[in-house]
């Protein structure tokens, strides 16, 4: 006669602790990747965001500035003309009266300020002026830059002091990070107008 010895199933302890280490490693695998995923793409989010907001207010500033005319006070079109502010004279909100603006930069925002002409006469004052941020997270100072009427493409920026009856043309580059620490890079959005009432060769 034979005895046969009935095997017991189950898992051991170790097994069970083995088991869940691994079970833990995979959770925590996919944890990470899953962060990791989501702060990659809240940093092509911010990326796109700086871009898409960037060319937005240069399309603004083009326009203001490419249709810049004498004040109502018989003032010169362009008031100040810097590396880190432009002040001229516009009428943005076609009502037949030329608004001063003056495109400058406080830290690292870009803003815009607006002054209404009041009074009879006109005159502009300072105490009315409206001011708005344009832009955030500015990294570079040098914003606009001026050329006269040679400008070819390749021509140096007139150096400052700027003589302000010899502009033709304005440049302006706006570097926009809004962590320069991470990623992605610095978007860098340039482009330049002519002022029609000044226009030569241009």
């Amino acid at each position: 006669m034979h005895y046969y010895k009935k095997n017991k199933n189950g898992f051991t302890l170790i097994e069970v602790l083995f088991g869940i280490a691994i079970f833990t490693m995979i959770v925590g695998v996919l944890t990470l990747f899953s962060r990791n995923l989501w702060i990659y793409s809240s940093y092509v989010s911010s990326g796109l965001n700086d871009a898409n907001n960037g060319r937005l207010a240069l399309k603004k500033m083009v326009a203001e500035i490419r249709t810049a005319s004498n004040a109502d006070t018989g003032a010169y079109i362009i008031v100040l003309a810097n590396t880190t502010a432009f002040t001229f004279y516009s009428d943005i909100d076609d009502d037949g009266l030329k608004e001063k603006v003056r495109y400058f930069l406080n830290g690292s925002l870009l803003q815009r300020g607006v002054i209404k002409p009041t009074g009879s006469p006109l005159s502009y004052n300072a105490g009315n002026e409206v001011i708005t941020t344009f832009l955030s997270n500015v990294t570079n100072t040098n914003i606009f830059s001026y050329y006269d009427k040679n400008y070819e493409g390749t021509t140096a920026a007139l150096p400052s002091p700027i003589t302000i009856p010899s502009i033709r043309l304005i440049k302006i580059t706006i570097n926009l990070d809004s962590d320069p620490n991470r990623a992605p890079a610095t978007t860098v959005l340039s482009t330049q107008v002519s002022i029609r009432n000044l226009k030569d060769n241009l």
